[in-house]
């Protein structure tokens, strides 16, 4: 049977090539090249949509209420860092939004604000992704029972029903082909 916490490493994986797209069209700014607006649209709408509202809504829905139950402390502890670390994200992710805007509408110093932006966002997120992989998902295989863990990959298989048919197929594919197109 798969695990609670291999989805959420799939899902990691998947993020991670989409972070190092998101490397190569900022070096491409950084040494003076243009990524098309269209390419800054997508990434925006892939971190934005499956990182965030489909990858972070199976966490905070589900898998660290289980945690909670499963007597991991929320306040002070770990479950209330990783929230933060989410509302710190969205924060980031709100800074990436307005620098690709600014980008898309020509402004002089956009290009430096995306790639500021971007790399803020990107050491964020992998270093948030790290903890979660070291800390909290070895710890949900050992705190969580067998019943607990299916019970997660049935409301983790909801949570996809929700975002509709072949979401996760499409941001898997999205991901791979800006990856092939931007990765260095």
């Amino acid at each position: 049977m798969s695990r609670p916490t291999h989805i959420l490493r799939h899902e990691h994986r998947v993020i991670e090539q989409g972070l190092r797209a998101l490397d190569g069209m900022c070096l491409t700014l950084k040494t003076g090249g243009s990524v098309p607006a269209e390419a800054l649209a997508q990434m925006l709408d892939f971190i934005q949509n499956f990182a965030d509202r489909f990858h972070h809504a199976k966490e905070e829905n589900w898998f660290l209420p289980a945690l909670k139950e499963s007597g991991v402390l929320e306040e002070g502890g770990a479950l209330a860092f990783l929230k933060k670390e989410h509302e710190m994200e969205r924060h980031l992710l709100a800074e990436l939004e307005l620098a690709t805007e600014e980008y898309r509408y020509g402004d002089s110093a956009a290009a430096d604000n995306f790639v500021n932006a971007a790399v803020q966002f990107r050491d964020h997120l992998i270093g948030h992704m790290q903890q979660e992989e070291a800390m909290l998902f070895n710890l949900a295989e050992e705190m969580l029972d067998e019943p607990v863990k299916a019970s997660l990959i049935q409301s983790f298989a909801q949570e996809n029903a929700r975002a509709g048919d072949g979401v996760t197929k499409r941001y898997e594919q999205l991901a791979e082909e800006l990856e092939r197109k931007w990765a260095v």
